[in-house]
């Protein structure tokens, strides 16, 4: 069982930055794959980044590849999404997951966080 806090969400304008943090309970942190999905108002969730065990390989949806950075320290059971250059589309809840197969199917993945807001103004 592992359970995941997201934290670091806020109010930022447009072109600005926000680190998350996804904060995970339990002794397995460094076995699993570490996804953040996204979900805006009256939008289905999709995938922004993921992480495997180890760090050493990340993946990005094409809307933030560029923009944003998925990290993880397995000493701290913690994974971190920094965001840059934030647009008013990034506006969503986020959420971190964690799973056993590198996906970008939020579907693939066992648990999830309660989610942070995240809001850009233009």
């Amino acid at each position: 069982q592992v359970q995941l806090v997201e934290s670091g969400g806020g109010l930022v304008p447009a072109g600005g930055s926000l680190r998350l943090s996804c904060a995970a309970s339990g002794r397995t942190f460094s076995t699993y794959v570490m996804g953040w999905f996204r979900q805006a108002p009256g939008k289905v969730r999709e995938f922004a980044a993921n992480i495997n065990w180890s760090g050493g390989a990340t993946y990005y949806a094409d809307s933030v590849k560029g923009r944003f950075t998925i990290s993880r320290d397995n000493a701290k059971n913690t994974v971190y999404l920094q965001m840059n250059s934030l647009k008013p589309e990034d506006t969503a809840v986020y959420y971190c997951a964690a799973g056993r197969i590198s996906s970008t199917w939020g579907a693939q993945y066992d648990y999830w966080g309660q989610g942070t807001q995240v809001t850009v103004s233009s």
